[in-house]
Formats: structure tokens, sequence, C-alpha cells
């Protein structure tokens, strides 16, 4: 979005269109463009309203309601934090007995407004001017909650009152790439750790590919999953990590949150064993944060290779980080093999399921042709370093 476009969105005639339009889809936005425009409305601003129609549909995945009164960019909504992620993060300034939050990033402003949601004071910068005026209006209904545009990092935080301090650094090039060395996010990871240093309470969100050797030995590193998603990756300091400095994953299904930490002592690595009467796939978070012996022990089960992310048991074990599956069938990997193994059981609709192996799981499906009436899920994976394949069904 250019200046021109912001100004003309924000006008009293601009704000009125946005709000007046249709939920947006794409079937009928031509149509609609073109009827604006030929009842005189601007061009600019017809392509800026109908924009804004189509970046809140996708918000909504992020923000529900409260993305139908933002202001959003590509770029910002890419990097936003999801509503539900960003009020835990609020949380734990709150916990903390942080008063005063400075968000030395705060793009279109998602993690402020969840923290002053929660009644705490914001002070966020982004050193975009545009994106700074867009986090204006995203914040607009929180009096406590002030924007700034200008240089995070050179901001005097003794001189503000600021007793925390949150960023979430840009990980994407302008191309839009991500970015996975933490010395290329913007700013530098390490420059924003350097803050923790005047400010004890220091909270960073960073890519959920974050290397293990990259995180600092006094931060709590926290892998974060949605729905089965891993979103992001967050580091705490001082205050924020109540528990001590260590690796956690946070697995948020639906209404239901579940944390694993790495225990005080450690983790002792699984055994290696042929597959079980049943098979769980740890939740990315847990993998991510290098927990899965944490679930191996949850199920008194092993893993199938030392170097595959799936766990096996003889016992159906509950756990709230990990999808069960009971494993109906094991074959060394082929595809006659295979195909006739689908086809004795009329398989038409099949889940495809990977680790460990090169196989293409779209060109897999082709190749087997299946045209039966039944549904089925494969697990693709290396058992003691043997391709096999695994016929399960979910628990």
């Amino acid at each position: 979005m250019d200046p021109a476009a912001l100004s003309l969105l924000l006008s009293p005639a601009g704000w009125a269109l946005l709000g007046a339009l249709p939920p947006y889809d794409e079937r009928i936005a031509m149509a609609v463009s073109e009827r604006l425009q030929r009842e005189g409305v601007d061009p600019v601003l017809v392509a800026a309203a109908l924009t804004q129609s189509r970046l809140r549909l996708k918000a909504r995945e992020k923000f529900a309601d409260f993305a139908d009164g933002m202001l959003l960019t590509q770029a910002g909504l890419e990097q936003a934090t999801r509503l539900t992620v960003g009020a835990r993060h609020a949380r734990r300034f709150s916990a903390a007995g942080v008063t005063h939050v400075a968000d030395l990033t705060c793009g279109i402003g998602g993690d402020a407004m969840a923290m002053a949601a929660l009644g705490l004071r914001v002070l966020a910068i982004d050193l975009d001017e545009l994106t700074a005026a867009i986090a204006t209006v995203n914040l607009r209904h929180f009096p406590e909650a002030v924007v700034r545009h200008g240089d995070g990092l050179a901001l005097d935080l003794a001189a503000e009152g600021v007793d925390g301090v949150f960023a979430d650094p840009a990980r994407r090039t302008a191309a839009g790439r991500r970015r996975h060395d933490p010395a290329a996010y913007s700013p530098p990871l390490d420059d924003v750790l350097a803050v923790r240093h005047r400010v004890p309470a220091l909270g960073v969100k960073v890519g959920p590919a974050i290397a293990h050797s990259d995180v600092p030995a006094d931060a709590e590193a926290q892998w974060v999953s949605v729905d089965g998603d891993v979103v992001e990756a967050g580091l705490w300091f001082g205050p924020l990590a109540p528990e001590g400095p260590g690796r956690s994953a946070l697995v948020l299904r639906g209404s239901t949150a579940t944390t694993v930490r790495m225990p005080a002592g450690g983790l002792t690595d699984p055994d290696v064993g042929p597959p079980g009467a049943y098979l769980y796939e740890p939740d990315g978070a847990v993998i991510r944060s290098g927990l899965v012996a944490l679930v191996a022990e949850q199920v008194h089960g092993r893993l199938l290779d030392a170097t595959i992310a799936y766990v096996t048991s003889d016992h159906l074990a509950p756990t709230d980080v990990a999808q069960a599956y009971r494993v109906l069938d094991v074959l060394p990997f082929g595809l006659k093999r295979l195909r006739t193994a689908l086809r004795e059981r009329d398989v038409g609709r099949l889940t495809i399921k990977k680790r460990g192996t090169a196989v293409v799981p779209e060109q897999l499906r082709k190749q087997l042709d299946l045209r039966g009436d039944a549904e089925a899920t494969i697990v693709l994976t290396r058992v003691a370093g043997s391709q096999q394949v695994l016929v399960v069904e979910p628990v």
C-alpha cells in the first residue's frame, strides 16, 4: 500500500466504502471494481479498498472478527502473530508484573493489540513510516497504546519508563523468501538480544526453524503450534521465563493448550525397535523443540528409527502432544506390493504421510491408481534404516 492509497482509505468516504463492501469474493471482485468506478469512485481508492477486503478475509484466520476493523499489508499479515498466540505473549508480561511494554518492531500491531487488550501500557514502534501509520489505525481503540515511527533499538528505554520489551524481527527478504539465519533478521537477532542487558524482561519472536545452537543459554525457547501447524518460536528472558532457561513446546488445539518442557536432568534417548500396535506422530512443536523422547516416555514406546520422529508402542496411551494411529499392516516399500495391498482393501481415497523418504506423495498417488470406495492412511518411513510402509488408522 502506498501513502496516497492509505490517505484515501482513511478519508470518511474511503472508510465508509471499506465498511460497505460485501464479503470478498474473487469471482466477483472485478465486477465490483468496474461498478464502483462507473459510479465515479477514484480507481486508486477502489483498488485499495478491494485489497483490504481481500486481506481482511485472509486475516480472519489469525485475528477472527478483529480482522474486520483492521488495516493490513500482505507482508504485515504474513508476519503477524495469531491472536491466540499473541494473547499468551501478553499474559507472560502481565504474569511477570510488567506494566509498560515496548514493542520494538510492531508491524501492523497484532502483538501490541493483544497486550493493550490485557491492560498493559504499550509503546509500539516501527521503522517503516507507512507500517507505523497502519499500526496506529489498528490500535485506535486502546488509549494506553502509543505508536511511533522510528528505530526501536535506538529508544531510551529507561527514559520511557519501559519495564518489558517485545520484538518480532522481520524474517523475509524483499522478494518474500524466508531468512533462516538469525544474523540476517531485520534487525539482526543479536542486536535485539542485547536489549536484555537494559531490560531483563525481553521476549523475542523468531522463526520456528531456529537452530538449538542459536538459542542463548539464558533463554526459555518455546516452539508453538496451532492446530498442528508450527507457527513460531519464542525466546523469553528474565521474569518472562519463570521456570528458567530450557526448551519447551506449546501445543494449541481448539480450546486445549498443552505445554511440555525439557526436564532439568535432560532426556534419555529412546530405544529403537519394530512397529508395535500403535504409531504416534509427535506434534511439530514437540519435534522442533527436541522433545520427542518425552512422547516416547508418555506412551511407553520406542522410535522406529533413531533419526525419524515417529514413536511406536504396544500400548494405547493418552497424550495431548501426538496423534495416535492403530497399525493395521507393515510391509516393505514397493509400488506393486503396496498397490495390491490397498486394492485388496478397496481403497480409493488415500492419505499419505512420510518422513525420511524421498517419495513424492502426489506422484505415488497417481502411480497407485486406486479406485475403490474405502479410505486409508499410509505412513512411508524408515524402520531401523529400511524403507517401510505402515497402513494405519487414526485413533
